[in-house]
């Protein structure tokens, strides 16, 4: 695993790797799979390419591990993607990004996506904000491979509709939730956006959404899965208790997992369960202290959901797994139930086990899913 677990984006990998290690934890405790223990080796890149790409070759030749799982980001992935290429059996599961070089020739034949992508995002964000009657869409994004996917699925979902994006705005990869992104709200604003679309980390994004509230702008704003939805509301509600401005409303996620609120769903509650019993806490080199991991979070929760199909795919795989009957076994999952209220199918042909994309929008202080958009977008 290669992930940002120290600077601006250290939540990401923090919290992915809390989920799955609440998974691993407890299926070790019960004698691991198929006999064998997991042990998981995290290495950090500080959401930067080069350091993604060193800790790729140390995974596979030093280390060497038996596969790849829970990469965070499209800028690091999308550079360390060739290098697994050319290890031939390489398998990498479960990532935490939507971006399109790793749903496509030539890597997708060894890349396995359990979430759905940023088109699909952003196509769901279009279709219901177009509903509301928006017509005038901005983009604000992080000017990379991920800020450039994101804003590739909003021009898409706009083009079906005979429609395209109308400003668009972006941030430099590491900026800080102090920085002053006046300008970026400045051009939007001026261009008369209806909403602005977002495709950014915590740190950046929460910095665009400050200065937009700040200078009384009360434009809807929405962010995709990526962002770490906890750790931007973090930031603002301890913003607002400052300023005495509440910069919540009108703020709408997606997400591709469902509320980690959700109790009903078996896999949600068990996710819950693991989280408080084990509660995961990063091995000390690994460790920000900047950084205070959340009891519960919907990337904790992807990253739970990750290792429950590792682990199906593992059992599949025997006694004595080969990198080819693992990939065979993760082939071989239809309509896997999960416990999140979608099942999972991986198939030879398609390698993204999950579509569904969920919204949530800001009530009491915490993320609930929306269920009335007219309330979620009220400023």
């Amino acid at each position: 695993m290669s992930a940002a677990f120290k600077g601006t984006q250290a939540g990401l990998g923090t919290e992915l790797w809390r989920g799955a290690a609440a998974y691993y934890t407890e299926l070790n405790a019960r004698g691991g799979v198929n006999g064998r223990q997991l042990a998981v080796i995290a290495l950090d890149d500080d959401y930067q390419p080069d350091p993604c790409v060193r800790n790729t070759i140390q995974l596979m030749e030093q280390d060497p591990v038996f596969f790849l799982s829970n990469y965070v980001g499209t800028p690091t992935l999308t550079r360390a993607l060739p290098i697994i290429k050319r290890y031939g059996d390489a398998i990498l599961i479960a990532n935490f990004t939507g971006a399109q070089p790793q749903r496509e020739a030539p890597y997708v034949d060894f890349v396995f996506n359990v979430r759905a992508s940023y088109r699909q995002e952003m196509a769901a964000l279009v279709e219901r904000f177009w509903a509301l009657g928006a017509r005038k869409f901005g983009v604000y994004y992080q000017i990379d491979a991920y800020g450039r996917s994101g804003t590739d699925g909003a021009e898409r979902a706009l083009a079906q509709r005979g429609s395209r994006i109308v400003a668009e705005a972006t941030y430099v990869r590491g900026a800080k939730f102090e920085e002053d992104m006046g300008p970026a709200v400045s051009v939007l604003r001026q261009a008369g956006c209806d909403v602005v679309l977002c495709t950014g980390a915590y740190q950046g994004c929460g910095a665009f959404v400050r200065a937009a509230r700040d200078v009384g702008w009360t434009v809807p704003i929405s962010n995709v899965s990526f962002v770490g939805s906890d750790a931007m509301l973090a930031l603002l509600l301890k913003q607002g208790k400052t300023a005495g401005r509440d910069y919540t409303r009108a703020l709408v996620n997606s997400q591709v997992v469902p509320s980690y609120d959700d109790a009903g769903l078996p896999g949600v509650a068990e996710y819950r369960a693991l989280m408080d019993k084990h509660n995961p806490v990063l091995p000390e080199a690994l460790r920000d202290k900047t950084y205070a991991p959340q009891r519960y979070s919907s990337i904790s929760l992807e990253g739970f959901i990750n290792a429950k199909v590792v682990v199906e795919g593992l059992r599949r795989a025997g006694a004595n797994p080969t990198r080819a009957s693992l990939r065979q076994a993760l082939e071989s999952l239809r309509n896997l139930d999960l416990g999140i209220g979608a099942p999972l199918t991986f198939s030879a042909e398609r390698h993204q086990g999950l579509d569904s994309v969920h919204f949530t929008r800001v009530e009491g202080g915490r993320w609930v899913p929306v269920t009335d958009w007219t309330a979620a977008v009220r400023a």
